[in-house]
């Protein structure tokens, strides 16, 4: 490994490599095709990152000068927005020493940045299939001269529809590219791509089959919850001894903001992320989540792929997954890097079946969920949360008491209009008052003179008149 490489990623502290990166590196480095299998969160971002910097050329390198100018060397394809993010940065801070110039390329945002720095020249190119293939098609992105080219979470484009752009992108690079495929699972569609576009890749997998794609040092724990109870239940486990950071899973994006606007009410530093939020406020929250600013990221499934933080304590179903790939996606955002984890999986009564299907998929110990509400004892044992802890760290904010505005045209509105007076009081309150001040006057003397008026009254349907006076 270049010493420029191991200098930046040792300021970093990263100086242990994960089985995905020893089993790789000498490969890869060869220029040889290869298809790299392992569970989610060991590395595999640097398997296949350090490989394309060090085999592409530097610009402090005399050779840089025979390039043609400011074409990418290498491009690495991402099924979202947020990974192509996580690979570039991950991409610039080895790369600091060498002066690679790395772009990220993804829809969501305006052209007009992305092609005034692919004008400007990059090196390498790491961004989505569909706007990737957008500046393909503008002659932005000129990609004939790439050395390397790189498919990360390929089972996750294949799930995503963007199979159909990831062979059009192949399609405009060199036959003699390298071509590395980085995968959690190996669907037969990732296979056959891989036979049709590769040359005699080498098969290197970190992990022996598809159930071991968990993290081992993720605790599960899942339980039949009432949708009511659910955010109580958060905000405690939100208060549990070892609580971080934590990423809530929810199924809709309506579902994402609710919630997040719930436990933000709770007193909880809390941010929804989710497909209807511009890409802008998507990278904010995403920032301040990395940054500790916000404790709970409620995401949806799409919204969340290729997220990688540190320092993620747990993860929450707040509905049970579709699925048994969406439940390891799901449950791989914590327990990254060697870490341990907690996985908590809520189930309704009517997502029993689901659950016994996905529990039997990957041979689980957790056939029948146990029934638990916010006061079950054996939450606040299984999570470390204190005894009398509440599912809320500040009061509920004071519902002010609105005082009814009388309606057009009753008895409390002319009242009002009469006496010019904004407040509408009771009519019992009223008459008290009334023969209150009366009772004064009289007493005074400036009593006014009181208007006899006919009353008609009905005894027994018929009408009686009331003598004057």
């Amino acid at each position: 490994m270049l010493p420029e490489i191991c200098d930046a990623l040792d300021r970093a502290g990263i100086t242990t490599p994960f089985a995905i990166q020893e089993m790789t590196l000498s490969v890869a480095l060869l220029g040889t095709d290869l298809i790299g299998q392992a569970r989610t969160g060991t590395g595999k971002t640097l398997a296949f990152g350090i490989p394309v910097m060090q085999r592409s050329i530097a610009p402090s390198n005399p050779a840089y000068a025979d390039l043609p100018q400011g074409k990418p060397q290498a491009l690495i394809v991402a099924p979202t927005r947020e990974l192509a993010l996580q690979v570039s940065s991950d991409l610039s801070l080895a790369s600091k020493d060498m002066g690679l110039r790395v772009l990220t390329v993804y829809g969501g945002v305006g052209y007009e940045p992305q092609l005034e720095a692919l004008d400007a020249g990059v090196d390498i190119v790491v961004g989505t299939p569909g706007r990737l293939i957008d500046l393909a098609n503008r002659r932005a992105l000129d990609l004939s001269h790439v050395h390397a080219l790189v498919l990360d979470e390929a089972d996750e484009m294949l799930d995503l529809g963007f199979l159909p752009d990831v062979i059009t992108l192949l399609s405009k690079t060199p036959e003699t590219r390298q071509t590395m495929l980085f995968s959690a699972t190996m669907p037969s569609a990732i296979v056959a791509l891989a036979r049709t576009h590769m040359r005699h890749p080498m098969n290197i997998r970190a992990e022996s089959s598809y159930d071991t794609t968990m993290v081992p040092a993720t605790a599960q724990f899942i339980y039949q919850a009432h949708d009511l109870d659910k955010p109580e239940i958060i905000g405690r486990i939100l208060q549990a001894e070892d609580a971080d950071k934590m990423i809530v899973f929810t199924r809709t994006k309506r579902q994402a903001q609710r919630i997040a606007e719930d436990l933000q009410e709770r007193g909880f530093r809390a941010s929804p992320l989710h497909g209807d939020m511009a890409q802008v406020a998507r990278e904010k929250a995403l920032a301040r989540f990395r940054e500790d600013k916000i404790q709970v990221l409620v995401c949806t499934d799409v919204a969340a792929r290729g997220i990688d933080v540190r320092g993620v304590s747990h993860v929450i179903n707040y509905t049970c997954p579709e699925d048994d790939k969406t439940y390891v996606h799901r449950i791989g955002r914590t327990g990254r890097a060697g870490a341990s984890g907690i996985a908590i999986t809520f189930v309704d009564w009517a997502d029993l079946h689901r659950w016994k299907m996905i529990n039997k998929a990957l041979d689980l110990p957790f056939d029948s969920p146990q029934e638990t509400y916010s006061t079950s004892e054996h939450l606040f044992h299984d999570q470390g949360i204190p005894a009398g802890t509440k599912g809320r760290v500040v009061d509920p904010a004071p519902v002010e008491k609105k005082e009814r505005a009388p309606r057009e045209g009753s008895r409390e509105r002319r009242s009002s209009d009469r006496s010019g007076s904004g407040r509408s009081e009771s009519r019992s309150d009223s008459r008290s008052d009334s023969r209150s001040d009366s009772a004064s006057a009289e007493k005074s003397g400036d009593a006014p003179r009181r208007r006899n008026r006919n009353r008609r009254r009905t005894r027994g349907g018929a009408s009686v008149e009331t003598p004057k006076g």
